[in-house]
């Protein structure tokens, strides 16, 4: 995905693929390779790619973004039913669809004060079940068959549920399609665990839909933009600033601040961007009234608001009302701030995976460094708990994983840190901030500030070609937990699709010692998927009927399920115990 090119609709896309021909649909994804590696020049509102020496394709974007077909445009001699067209629209990442005034559309403040218990409507189911289809045939797939014509169908079915107003379903679609597309393009920023959450997310909300009413409904639902308002006179102190960088091409920084109450507040700058404007952003004036502050110098600052309007997960409104002056901040060890590292752990994580917010505030000591697959991550002691300090974000141009090493240097070291929870079966988080190994009142947003060998603190040195220390024997057991039996299979069907699924092999061994260790419907769950995989009936002329794809879908939707569920406690057992 080339993050020079504009974000375009999700219906200019599904109407570009499908206007394709039976036979450039099956040359679509070699067309997107070929695109990619074609010189990109923007010139104003217009990003120009040279199709070849003499042909030239445009996306005309005068708001940001691609609204319309007839915003791409190509200069070859098969246009307007050219590969081009919608190689080009497949390519770029996928802008926020705006069109979503349909009848059905109200505003959580509306939603909350229905009446009486609703249920969907027909067109909703019918949206519903048009997204659960497309979702499901991803699913078939996998994120190795899952090209740009099946991206366009879920695109197709995600603007047609923002129409009926279930906005939950389409964003997720949305985020899905994004997803896929950086797993084919071997994005670092992909991460297997958060397609299979947005594949899970979507079919859930399906499910659920058509039999939902009331406050279910409205949730499952979902509202088209995140209502701000207004909150009165704030007086706000800085905590951190975390870079925000998307495989969806949207990049800036968010500065985090609290109340005396303990309440958290957002300021954030995100817009179309790269790695370069994440690591900028933060250096960035805060656009929220007359302040002078950048977002850097406000996380270790304070705010004063008037006419503050807040939106329902704390980010700050930055409208014409607003107003906003420097006021002194706090260190993490005074108050108003130090309350909320005096919150018990288990209940900060109690707090997180109920839906609360997802921001741990820990005091730890740095015991070492663990090699993982994705990485290595910091190993340290905190709440009376081994726990995992892992990267929030892989992209080089950001200093997360080198400030981790250099971390895992000074072992011994005792910190005060903001980390965000990361569910699993033992203690883990990403590190965001951190209090400076050997300033006193000096505070490190892991993301954007960059550590020195000099940092250390003298009984120790940089590390040179360090290498990791094993996992202790808890870590390594706690990793082999039974459960990862049926996870893996989760994880195996995203990736690989039906098919892997559905090769000869003996499950039944996975099985008993799944219900050895007294977890029957993992079991069972594990029995049902591999069952829906390779059920292939025949015809009376002994041809192989289609597969069903909602029985393997359905089949996969519980197993993640209860590999989600019981993630959540084992994650809640491993803090607290």
């Amino acid at each position: 995905m080339s993050p020079q090119l504009p974000p375009v609709a999700p219906a200019v896309t599904a109407e570009l693929v499908a206007a394709l021909s039976p036979r450039l649909r099956k040359r679509l994804d070699s067309g997107i390779a070929k695109l990619a590696d074609r010189p990109v020049v923007r010139d104003g509102a217009v990003v120009r790619i040279a199709v070849d020496d003499d042909t030239d394709l445009e996306l005309h974007a005068p708001d940001g973004a691609v609204r319309g077909a007839d915003a791409v445009r190509c200069g070859c001699l098969l246009a307007p039913d050219c590969l081009h067209r919608a190689a080009a629209a497949s390519l770029a990442p996928v802008a926020e669809d705006t069109d979503s005034a349909a009848p059905q559309d109200r505003s959580a403040a509306e939603e909350d004060t229905a009446q009486a218990p609703e249920t969907a409507t027909p067109e909703q189911r019918a949206a519903v079940r048009a997204v659960q289809l497309a979702t499901s045939a991803v699913l078939e797939a996998g994120t190795d068959g899952a090209g740009a014509v099946l991206q366009a169908e879920l695109l197709r079915a995600a603007h047609t549920a923002r129409l009926a107003g279930l906005h939950r379903a389409a964003a997720t679609a949305v985020s899905v399609v994004t997803a896929l597309r950086a797993a084919r393009a071997a994005d670092p920023a992909y991460h297997l665990t958060e397609l299979a959450a947005g594949l899970y997310d979507v079919l859930s909300v399906a499910h659920r839909l058509p039999s939902a009413s009331g406050g279910e409904l409205t949730a499952l639902r979902g509202t088209a933009r995140q209502p701000y308002r207004p909150d009165g006179s704030l007086r706000l102190y800085g905590l951190f600033s975390e870079p925000v960088l998307t495989a969806s091409g949207y990049a800036g920084a968010v500065t985090w601040t609290a109340d005396a109450e303990g309440r958290l507040y957002q300021v954030s700058d995100v817009a179309p961007g790269g790695a370069g404007r994440a690591v900028g952003a933060a250096d960035r004036t805060v656009r929220i009234g007359d302040t002078a502050l950048s977002h850097r110098e406000l996380a270790r600052a304070g705010l004063a608001v008037s006419g503050a309007t807040v939106s329902p997960t704390g980010r700050l409104g930055a409208g014409a009302g607003v107003r906003a002056v420097r006021a002194p901040g706090a260190g993490w060890h005074e108050e108003p701030v130090a309350r909320l590292w005096a919150e018990p752990v288990p209940d900060q994580i109690a707090r997180a995976l109920a839906g609360g917010r997802d921001l741990l505030f820990l005091d730890v000591t740095l015991t070492g460094t663990a090699a993982e697959a994705v990485g290595d991550c910091l190993l340290a002691e905190g709440a009376g708990v081994p726990l995992r300090l892992t990267a929030a974000h892989d992209d080089p141009a950001l200093p997360h994983r080198d400030n981790l090493r250099l971390l895992s240097a000074a072992p011994g070291t005792r910190l005060r840190v903001v980390a965000r929870l990361t569910p699993a079966p033992h203690p883990r988080a990403q590190l965001l901030a951190a209090e400076h190994p050997t300033r006193a009142d000096t505070r490190l947003d892991i993301g954007l500030d960059r550590l020195q060998g000099a940092d250390l603190p003298t009984t120790t040195a940089a590390p040179s070609g360090s290498v990791p220390v094993p996992v202790s024997a808890s870590a390594s057991a706690c990793d082999e937990a039974p459960i990862h039996l049926l996870r893996r299979r989760v994880h195996q069907a995203v990736s690989g699709g039906r098919p892997v699924l559905a090769l000869p092999g003996d499950t039944r061994a996975d099985a008993r010692r799944l219900r050895r260790c007294g977890l029957t419907t993992a079991a069972e769950l594990l029995t049902d998927l591999h069952s829906a995989a390779a059920d292939r009936a025949h015809d009376v002329f002994g041809r192989l009927r289609p597969t069903d794809p909602d029985r393997f879908a359905r089949a996969w939707l519980a197993a993640a399920h209860y590999t989600r569920e019981l993630d959540r406690t084992l994650c809640l057992a491993a803090w607290t115990s």
